[in-house]
């Protein structure tokens, strides 16, 4: 359950809240023994420093003011006691802060493997609908903020629960009157802090989702750099960032100033305590109610006592951060997985590469319906070629096929095999893929071209670096195929990274290929080389090539002609040219 706050985001409820806790302490009760250590660690720190102030009333007492000599022996003893106290309670810490350093590493690996667990294995519809800086923020600045608030505020809570208590008890020991104080300044200090963690809980939720925007907007600019630079829109570029960046400033500020109360507030009643339990008990002292010692052992102990309810007046603004950096973390991953095959899903086996379309329509949302009604042939071995102009659905008709999206209506089968009936991990281990967008990873040539195939040995990836043409540039280099290629290659060109993604589609054994504009980024020439390479190295395998430039699709076996969802021509090159219509025109128009 949610409600909508002014600004038109949701924002959890009390039920919602309570879950993201109950999700919150289940990574914690995985280390439910560390934890255990940890309380116990807690516990016996906190009680060896609360010892403290009870001995040093005695030794106070043992002065025995204006009755003559002094008793150092028995004032030596107690201030013995003290320090042996002190120096247990702070190794007993130092043993704690070790401990939740390494809860702290296992629960933030953790929260970062289920994380990217959950983003694997999400439809590539996700994707498409969410800014990659924002889903990063997530993976990054959320886990670790979430990750400060499990270890370091937890600890901080038990300690001062464990204070507090033990301080109450001894401070009745002392003294029931003085305690009556409490009766007025502590409910007064929880209100407050109600009233103003109320206040501020929405505002640390905007400033998680401003930081996310901020990161998408960073992530846009930084890969559209040469893009800004040619279009000259550095000053433009710098005035929508400053616009975000204020944005975010303005989100952590309110957060943190409204956050920022709850501190002084809660120090100004505890300082009030302070004056009063000093007035009063000075006043008990008099009337020989109360020894100097006991007032002493008092005002420690309500320092003690209120020390932590001013601590976790703090600690409640970080934990608002916290939740809700939590529920962003949540959301992600409660996002639906892509869909689970059919129980009787079957695996595809022995793949020869038939694939047929029949009578598909679909929209990536049912108001605009994208293909309409669409019906295609490819036989096993066959190159065809999917051309049209921009925006009338050719590269959606490539994500049918490879089951990125399910159609809404009508089917598509390979070698008579409904895709939606098989299992999407051996539909897709039939294709091999080729996309103009290149992705590579940091590792070596060698492990790159490799990278659908694991067993290829280097014989295999020389193969297909030659039949790609780019074997002659890869031995140029000082290392070879052992060179590492560094943040999605940006150490060598666009077309050779091209030319890289064509080597591994070649390697992978697959019988049916995909390529998607894969040759817009190299020269004519070369493109046609490749394209007679590959003819031969995809001997009874599929091809389907979207491409624009349509000079080098004429050996294609079949060419679909697509326009506004449909296919309106289709046959090979000579004899779609000689029906003069729409793919002669475009075919002609690129040479006016």
């Amino acid at each position: 359950m949610s409600i909508n706050n002014k600004d038109g985001h949701s924002s959890p409820s009390k039920q919602s809240k309570k879950h993201t806790l109950k999700r919150v302490m289940s990574y914690l009760f995985e280390y439910k023994l560390l934890m255990l250590v940890a309380v116990v660690l807690s516990i016996g720190s906190n009680m060896f420093a609360l010892v403290g102030p009870m001995i040093s009333g005695y030794a106070i007492d043992s002065i025995s003011f204006g009755k003559g000599a002094v008793d150092f022996s028995k004032v030596f003893y107690y201030c013995g006691l003290m320090i042996a106290f002190y120096i247990a309670s702070a190794i007993l810490a130092y043993i704690l802060a070790v401990l939740m350093l390494e809860i702290s590493k296992r629960i933030s690996f953790k929260l970062r493997k289920d994380l990217v667990d959950r983003l694997i294995s999400l439809p590539v519809g996700y994707f498409d609908t969410h800014a990659t800086g924002d889903i990063l923020s997530k993976v990054s600045y959320d886990v670790d903020t979430l990750n400060a608030s499990l270890t370091s505020d937890l600890v901080a809570i038990c300690s001062s629960v464990i204070t507090v208590v033990v301080s109450f008890i001894s401070m009745v020991m002392i003294s029931r009157r003085l305690v009556l104080v409490f009766v007025v300044t502590v409910p007064i200090t929880i209100i407050m802090t109600k009233k103003i963690t109320k206040l501020t809980r929405p505002l640390f939720r905007g400033r998680s989702r401003k930081l996310g925007e901020l990161n998408g907007k960073v992530e846009e600019f930084i890969s559209g750099q040469k893009t800004i630079k040619a279009y000259h829109q550095e000053e433009n570029t710098k005035e929508k960032f400053r616009k975000k960046n204020e944005e975010a400033v303005n989100a952590y500020y309110k957060a943190d100033y409204y956050g920022s109360m709850v501190g002084p507030s809660v120090n100004f009643m505890n300082n009030l305590s302070l004056s009063l339990i000093s007035v009063f008990g000075a006043l008990m002292y008099l009337f020989g109610e109360m020894t100097v010692g006991s007032i002493s052992s008092f005002v420690l102990y309500s320092r003690k006592f209120s020390g932590p309810i001013n601590e976790a007046a703090n600690i409640m603004g970080e934990f608002q951060s916290s939740l809700a950096a939590a529920e962003r973390i949540f959301n992600l991953m409660d996002e639906m997985k892509e869909k689970a095959d059919k129980p009787n899903a079957i695996e595809l086996q022995d793949v020869a590469g038939n694939v047929k379309v029949e009578n598909i329509s679909f929209g990536y949302n049912k108001e605009k319906i994208i293909l309409k009604n669409l019906s295609m042939v490819a036989p096993a071995g066959s190159m065809v070629a999917i051309v049209g102009p921009t925006g009338a659905g050719k590269t959606t008709l490539i994500n049918l096929l490879m089951r990125f999206y399910d159609v809404n209506s009508g089917s598509i089968k390979v070698d008579g095999n409904d895709v939606r009936a098989v299992t999407r991990e051996s539909l897709r281990g039939a294709y091999a893929m080729v996309l103009q967008d290149t992705w590579l990873f940091e590792g070596t040539i060698f492990e790159n071209i490799a990278y659908g195939n694991e067993k290829a040995t280097m014989e295999e990836v020389v193969e297909a670096a030659k039949a790609a043409r780019i074997h002659s540039y890869i031995k140029r280099l000082p290392k070879g195929y052992d060179t590492i290629l560094t943040d999605d290659g940006t150490n060598i060109s666009k077309g050779q990274k091209q030319l890289l993604t064509i080597a591994r589609a070649m390697l992978l054994d697959a019988k049916i290929l995909i390529l998607d504009e894969a040759t817009s980024n190299v020269d004519t020439r070369t493109e046609i080389q490749i394209q007679q390479a590959m003819r031969n190295l995809m001997k009874d395998k599929t091809c389907f090539v979207i491409a624009h430039r349509l000079s080098t699709i004429k050996s294609a076996d079949h060419i679909l002609v697509v326009r506004d969802g449909n296919i309106v021509e289709q046959g090979d090159h000579k004899k779609l040219l000689k029906q003069k219509g729409f793919y002669s025109q475009l075919y002609y128009s690129q040479f006016e």
